[in-house]
C-alpha cells in the first residue's frame, strides 16, 4: 500500500492505493499538475453484416424507432399485413417492443434478421 495526499477542489484527502503487479520504483514520485486525459475513442466493435434485402424494395418503409436487437421477424416476403400488425419484435433496454406496420399492404422486402443489432432509423421491412 502506498499513501498519497490529494487535493480536490481545495479539499485535501489522504488516500491509500494498493499497487497491483509491475515493478515497485524506489525513486520518489514527483507530482506535477496533470490535465484531464483526453477521452480515447472507444474501439469499434465489428458490426454484424447487414441482412441482404429479400425481395424488391417497397414504397412503405418500416424503420427501427430505437436502437436494439431484432428478436423476431413475424412476416415473410409476400405476406399481407394489416395496419398496426406487429411485423418485428425489437428488444431495447431489456424490453420487447412490437414494431407495427404503418399501413396495410404486402411485404416487399425484409431487411433485418433475427439477432441482428439495429440503430434508430435502420430499415427493417418495406411494404407495397
Amino acid at each position: 500500500m502506498r499513501k498519497f495526499n490529494i487535493k480536490v477542489n481545495g479539499t485535501a484527502y489522504e488516500v491509500e492505493v494498493e499497487e497491483i503487479g509491475g515493478a515497485v520504483s524506489s525513486a520518489p514520485a514527483v507530482s506535477a499538475p496533470v490535465s484531464a486525459p483526453a477521452a480515447a475513442p472507444a474501439p469499434k466493435a465489428e458490426a454484424p453484416k447487414a441482412a441482404a434485402p429479400s425481395g424488391s424494395a417497397g414504397s412503405v418503409k418500416v424503420e427501427a424507432p430505437m436502437p436494439g436487437t431484432v428478436l423476431r421477424v413475424n412476416v415473410n416476403v409476400g405476406d399481407t399485413v394489416e395496419e398496426g400488425q406487429a411485423v418485428v419484435i425489437l428488444e431495447a433496454m431489456k424490453m420487447e417492443n412490437e414494431i407495427a406496420a404503418p399501413k396495410s399492404g404486402t411485404v416487399a422486402s425484409i431487411n433485418a434478421t433475427q439477432g441482428s443489432a439495429v440503430n434508430t432509423g435502420d430499415l427493417l421491412i418495406t411494404l407495397n
